[in-house]
């Protein structure tokens, strides 16, 4: 029988250690699955997270809500399944397999294969959930201050990944770069090699900025900063270019309305005079808000700037996502129900790309996760899909029913949805880094989960 967890051993270093984790993912981690070296680099720290935090696993496992713990297994399996090798009576009959099995019959009888068409991409993507599942087995036992701890590193992170996009913005020769296969003059591109990825980023960031920091009093100097730093990260977000990250920014800005309001109506509780600045500082942001508006407005008059440019980019011909689309579509018909394995749509779609779709740029990704999601899982991914949305919607309205969790779980629930939405058009947990900050919105709608009272408990942790 295995023996009772060593609790205080356990959780002293949590929350440091998923700091570390959180950092490397957002300097190493925004690059894809083409820069597996770097991916490796954020993996192996992970590994060695939970290597000597063994009783992490166990705990979330023993300890954490049934319903997350199942879904973070059945993430784990479908991949691992995937992989499972099968008599060539088995694999052969399975849908899509007839150039494989051609393939294989040039060289002789056809052996045991796995359920995936490419083993090696579909091993790829199972090692890498390894960082978001190790972000959320230990981020269930963190507290909401640890939880908050945590939000601020990603709002630090964000503005400093804003800082070096504005070295790729103003400098030439691809100064600043760090993923160089895809320049963009002028364009922001931060810590990632897709602008749309950097611009959710930033939006999930302003979401943490908005709902995880504690109110401030107005002008003060931690109010100044916290403003800045969201300024900066909404110039950022429309200097990606970004017209998805652009139309996300509606988020941010429609909680941050919210929380004014929210302040103004308890501020004027009995005994809450202390907080009547907050209706003050709602008057403020109006008039900042119309005066940022009045300057890109100004801007945007001027022919060739770049704000102008931005506003060219929502007029541009979009024709070439419904081409891939329409390809993706066939080749999820022709894999379905057994799908082509995880990590191998580029590997299917070159075959299935239609020749009069056929362009000098690669597609690369289905650009529609729901397709790709069809593509290499069938049903089976699909239907897990549906089961994370079910589980965040449930755990999100338990959520807001506990007033210290509410704005946390807001925060949580907002990352989750301009991931979801930016999904329908783009690719943005296809990176380490990403994938990193929705496993991290996924512990703001968990509970934390709480322990019988030991002697000694470390700040971060729930007790």
């Amino acid at each position: 029988m295995r023996p009772p967890l060593n609790h205080a051993n356990m959780l002293k270093n949590l929350p440091n250690l998923l700091l570390t984790i959180v950092v490397a993912a957002c300097l190493l981690g925004g690059g894809g699955v083409a820069y597996g070296l770097s991916n490796l680099v954020v993996q192996l720290i992970a590994f060695a997270v939970l290597a000597f935090n063994g009783d992490v696993i166990w705990g979330f496992v023993t300890k954490a809500p049934k319903g997350l713990v199942a879904l973070v297994i059945a993430t784990i399996a479908l991949p691992a399944i995937q992989l499972v090798p099968l008599p060539p009576a088995v694999w052969t009959t399975l849908p899509g397999r007839e150039l494989v099995s051609e393939a294989v019959n040039m060289f002789g009888a056809p052996g045991w294969r796995a359920v995936t068409v490419n083993s090696a991409r579909t091993l790829v993507a199972l090692i890498g959930l390894v960082v978001p599942v190790t972000i959320v087995a230990a981020g269930v036992f963190l507290s909401e201050d640890a939880r908050q701890r945590i939000a601020v590193a990603y709002v630090a992170l964000g503005v400093a990944s804003v800082l070096l996009g504005a070295f790729q913005v103003m400098g030439t020769n691809q100064v600043g770069l760090l993923y160089p296969e895809n320049p963009l003059p002028g364009v922001l591109f931060g810590f990632f090699a897709n602008r749309n990825s950097v611009a959710v980023f930033l939006v999930s960031c302003l979401l943490l900025l908005v709902c995880c920091f504690p109110p401030q009093r107005l002008l003060s100097p931690r109010w100044t900063v916290q403003f800045l730093s969201g300024v900066l990260m909404v110039v950022a977000v429309v200097l990606t270019q970004s017209r998805t990250g652009i139309t996300l920014l509606s988020l941010p800005f429609s909680l941050a309305l919210l929380r004014t309001f929210s302040q103004r109506s308890q501020a004027k509780r009995p005994g809450q005079e202390q907080d009547l600045s907050f209706g003050r500082m709602g008057r403020v942001g109006i008039i900042l808000a119309a005066a940022a508006a009045l300057g890109l407005a100004s801007v945007a008059a001027i022919p060739g700037s770049r704000l102008d440019t931005v506003i060219a980019r929502f007029e541009e011909d979009t024709q070439r996502r419904p081409e891939i689309w329409e390809n993706a579509r066939y080749s999820a018909e022709r894999f379905w129900p057994a799908g082509a394995g995880m990590g191998n749509f580029d590997e299917v779609y070159q075959v299935d790309e239609s020749l009069e779709h056929i362009s000098i740029r690669r597609a690369g990704r289905a650009h529609n996760e729901i397709l790709e999601l069809a593509i290499e899982a069938g049903p089976f991914g699909l239907i897990l899909l549906a089961a994370w949305c079910i589980w965040a919607l449930s755990a999100g309205w338990a959520a807001m029913q506990d007033e210290r969790r509410r704005w946390q779980a807001l925060a949580g629930g907002g990352i989750l949805l301009a991931s979801a939405l930016q999904s329908l058009l783009d690719f943005p947990l296809r990176n380490q880094t990403m994938l990193c900050m929705a496993a991290f919105a996924v512990i703001l709608l968990a509970p934390p989960v709480r322990f019988a009272q030991t002697p000694a408990h470390n700040e971060g942790a729930t007790a």
